[in-house]
């Protein structure tokens, strides 16, 4: 499904926050700087976080080019929170990632030049490859990897996808081929949703390491007890649907 581009594809970074405001101040700028020689735009598809992010990102985008916010309403889900900002997007590339600073702006850029240089149409960050892991694991992040693995290697063997790590909101993908096809779900199997109607609409899928750390500021906002069980019935529900 992809195809040969001679000229450097434009690139669209979604960041959906939610009580987000220390780390997207450090994080926006840093992303402005790094990919300032490939035509970007970053765009924030706040939930109306109550610490301020959204008035943040508006400070921030009046002295950053192509910073743009989606203010919402209410917390619709992170699933939900991608699909407005992927629609949004505007650019070749559609790149999002968590904005905690989970993920580092070097590893960032290895999205956009994997996809680019080798031709992919969807390439999903790995915390579960050879050369990627976690960043001085406490005893959370390990019961965290813990899960995730087993969780993911459950996954890959089930529906046979080239992925390590359906469940990373650190990915990007062609808008043509974000268009071919449409998602439902609003919370977090989003991001297994996507990878699975991608592989189904015939789209190359590759993988680069990352390395997650934990975030510097807020909270985590997934209950990692309660998604597991949710996450399980709603794998059988796409296994019926292969």
């Amino acid at each position: 499904m992809a195809s040969d581009n001679k000229t450097t594809p434009s690139l669209s970074i979604i960041l959906p926050t939610y009580n987000e405001r220390k780390n997207i101040e450090i994080f926006i700028p840093l992303l402005a700087q790094k990919f300032s020689n490939i035509p970007h735009e970053i765009i924030v598809v706040d939930d109306s976080s109550p610490d301020g992010t959204g008035e943040e990102v508006s400070k921030l985008a009046r002295k950053i080019p192509n910073v743009a916010l989606i203010s919402r309403k209410e917390k619709s889900g992170i699933g939900n929170a991608l699909r407005h900002g992927y629609n949004a997007a505007k650019n070749d590339i559609i790149l999002s990632c968590d904005s905690d600073l989970s993920f580092s702006v070097d590893d960032v850029m290895k999205l956009y030049d994997k996809i680019v240089s080798e031709n992919y149409d969807v390439i999903i960050g790995s915390r579960h490859s050879a050369a990627s892991g976690y960043e001085t694991p406490n005893f959370g992040i390990k019961l965290k990897y813990a899960v995730s693995r087993i969780g993911n290697k459950l996954l890959r063997a089930l529906f046979r996808v080239p992925v390590r790590d359906f469940s990373v909101n650190c990915r990007a993908i062609r808008r043509s081929v974000w268009r071919s096809f449409t998602t439902k779900e609003n919370g977090n199997f989003f991001l297994f949703e996507m990878i699975f109607l991608a592989q189904r609409a015939g789209a190359r899928i590759g993988e680069v390491p990352v390395t997650f750390k934990d975030r510097q500021y807020g909270s985590s906002k997934i209950n990692h007890v309660a998604e597991v069980p949710k996450a399980f019935l709603k794998m059988l529900v796409y296994l019926l649907r292969r």
